[in-house]
Formats: C-alpha cells, structure tokens, sequence
C-alpha cells in the first residue's frame, strides 16, 4: 500500500475540515501542509482568527487540538492540479472521511478541489450541497499561483460560520 504524501488530520469531531487538492511539491518535501512562502493558507487563518497566532507549516498538528483538521482529494500524487493524472483525484475516499468523521464543517480551499467533488456549478461561499449534516463553503486558493482570484472575504465568512458552532 502507498504511503500518502501527507498525513489526514483528520478524528471524530472536528468543527472544520481543509480540502485541498494535492500536495505542492514543497509540502510534499517538508511534509507539511500549505509549505510553500507564496501560500497565504497560514496567514488566511490567523488574519480571520481561526489560529491564536501564524503557525508554521510544520506546525499543521496542531491545529486538531482547535478542532480543525486537514485533508487533499490526491492523497498519493503532488504537484500542481494541471499537472496531475486525472485518477489521482479520489472524491469518493474524500466523502467517505467525511461521512466517517462528521466535521461540522468543510472547506475546499479553491474551486478546483470543489469542482472535483461537487460538480462544475460551485461558487465561492457556502454551498447548498452538505454531505450527511456537513456543510460545506468554498474558498479562494491560498496557493501563491491563484493570487488573481485572492479574496479574504470567504475565509471571513468561514472563520464566522466556525466560531458560530
């Protein structure tokens, strides 16, 4: 069996679960979540208050004690989503974690991963869609490639949503 590139932080629940695709080439090498200096990921959720601080990318364990979580839907490939063999995209493992573990909520942390999952009519926000009672919100990438569609204003919206629970 392959090792995935990044560990689930994933358990029973958590109020928040991260989607994103797969893992940049440089969270693949650290080993850790959103690695990358261009990804705002880490920023994102200290400026909308998710984090007591900005963790380091390594640091990304610690976000369960917070009862956020964190997941891709290509759990054995890394790169950047064009450059990825369409089978490496696994919506069906991601649906069935969900259903397993029961977050409040789920984050796709862009459209790309969203579309993957539920279809090319998503839009940035809370979706209509849940999975089982999980709702699900759809955000701007972080990534540092995505910087054109950048908009702190989702996140907002989510951190809201999170700390209503």
């Amino acid at each position: 069996m392959r090792h995935p590139m990044l560990p689930d932080l994933l358990q029973p629940g958590l109020g928040l679960v991260f989607c994103g695709t797969a893992a940049g080439r440089r969270s693949a090498a650290e080993g850790a979540y959103y690695a990358h200096p261009g990804n705002q990921f880490w920023r994102a959720l200290h400026a909308v208050q998710l984090t007591p601080r900005q963790f380091a990318p390594a640091e990304f364990p610690l976000l369960q004690a917070l009862g956020i979580g964190l997941t891709d839907l290509a759990k054995h490939h890394m790169g950047n989503d064009d450059e990825l063999p369409r089978d490496a995209f696994d919506a069906l493992a991601l649906r069935r974690k969900i259903e397993r573990h029961a977050p409040s909520l789920l984050a796709f942390t862009s459209k790309a991963a969203a579309r993957l999952v539920l279809g090319p009519s998503v839009h940035y926000g809370w979706q209509r869609e849940h999975i089982n009672e999980t709702r699900l919100c759809v955000l701007p990438s972080p990534s540092g490639q995505a910087r054109g569609h950048w908009d702190i204003g989702p996140w907002q919206e989510l951190a809201a949503g999170f700390r209503a629970l």
